[in-house]
């Protein structure tokens, strides 16, 4: 099989977030013990979802190859086709997940597939998660089985589309839901009450007065668009009525932060001087990357890339869970992410093509 009819195949499993994925996994661990591997699943808690660790090849060192077998969701979006049926379009394959990150996890296949009874040069292994775009929910509950799974790679290769740049850096996440308690009382005699609203607005503030400060004298990286850490309020709810002062509001904001800035200190200078009633809670959170790009393994990389020159991505990933192992990491795949999330999502078949050359360089 070759990376188009496993595409294919991996299309037509509609893993959208909010839905199950056992029915690829399963066909994914069929699959890779076919060719050879030793497989384990890592159930999810709710039972409707798994990931996968795989093993093939005896000795040290090796390249674990990481994907995420979830997809963003179609509805609402204007699609020329079914997106869950992978179809040519000139010189690109058009479906959801073809370019984040199904193109990259059809190249890992068809490479485990080339190489089946065959000799590796190096042991390969394999890790895929699940909610990977919901703020990376299910690499947590896998991370630290890894090592015990699939032994200490030397080189991680997070397959996110880079157009098969080498990537070294990405800021890490955590975003946050803020409850805002006020007192309900009658908006004739608003002043005597505490507007839960009005607590919210205080906050955003807050968030806005720290961005500007972090803007000018905050950790900085010109790899980066924007080469700042980012504070960022993304929804706001609250009240029922305009004659009622509201008892409560609800602001969902997130923090995209630097290597080297701690998102808990910025919270924190966040918080200090609001007023009683605003009580946060981290809803998700993941690490960011900054990877040596001399590191022998992520140089050696480097070396069999058309161009070796590292880059960093403004959107997150799991790579700085790897990372967070000692494990060199980077981030390294087929597509461009501005293909992703959108209707009609497709993939240049060249660039398949050339991360299946990759692979075959690494693992010969």
């Amino acid at each position: 099989m070759n990376e188009v009819e496993i595409l294919s195949r991996l299309v037509g499993f509609p893993t959208i977030t909010d839905g199950p994925n056992l029915d690829l996994v399963d066909w994914v661990r069929v699959f890779l013990i076919d060719c050879g591997f030793a497989v384990n699943l890592v159930p999810s808690d709710c039972g409707t979802k798994a990931g996968l660790l795989a093993r093939r090849g005896e000795g040290p060192g090796g390249v674990l190859l990481s994907a995420h077998s979830d997809v963003v969701p179609v509805s609402g979006q204007d699609w020329d086709r079914d997106p869950f049926t992978l179809a040519g379009c000139g010189r690109r394959l058009v479906g959801r997940g073809t370019t984040d990150m199904k193109g990259f996890l059809a190249c890992v296949l068809a490479e485990a597939w080339r190489l089946k009874g065959r000799p590796l040069a190096k042991p390969m292994m394999v890790a895929l998660s699940w909610d990977e775009e919901i703020g990376c929910q299910g690499i947590p509950h896998m991370i630290d089985r890894v090592i015990p799974t699939v032994g200490w790679p030397g080189l991680v290769i997070v397959g996110e589309p880079t157009g098969m740049r080498l990537c070294i850096g990405h800021k890490g996440k955590a975003a946050y839901r803020a409850t805002c308690r006020g007192t309900p009382g009658h908006s004739a005699m608003a002043p005597r009450f505490t507007n839960a609203l009005h607590l919210a607005a205080d906050l955003i503030g807050a968030l806005r007065r720290v961005q500007d400060r972090v803007a000018v004298s905050g950790a900085r990286d010109d790899g980066y668009q924007v080469p700042y850490s980012t504070l960022h309020a993304g929804k706001m709810s609250g009240g029922i009525a305009l004659n009622m002062v509201p008892e409560e509001a609800v602001v969902d904001f997130e923090i995209r932060h630097l290597a080297a800035e701690d998102p808990d200190d910025l919270l924190a200078e966040v918080m200090d001087g609001l007023p009683a009633g605003i009580a946060v809670e981290k809803v998700t959170s993941y690490p960011g990357l900054n990877a040596d790009p001399m590191h022998p393994a992520i140089a050696g990389l480097a070396s069999r890339l058309s161009n070796p020159a590292p880059v960093r991505v403004s959107y997150g990933t799991e790579a700085g869970f790897f990372a967070g192992l000692g494990l060199p990491t980077v981030v390294c795949g087929p597509g461009d992410m501005a293909d992703g999330h959108q209707p009609n999502e497709s993939i240049e078949l060249t660039e398949l093509r050339r991360c299946r050359a990759l692979m075959g360089r690494l693992f010969g």
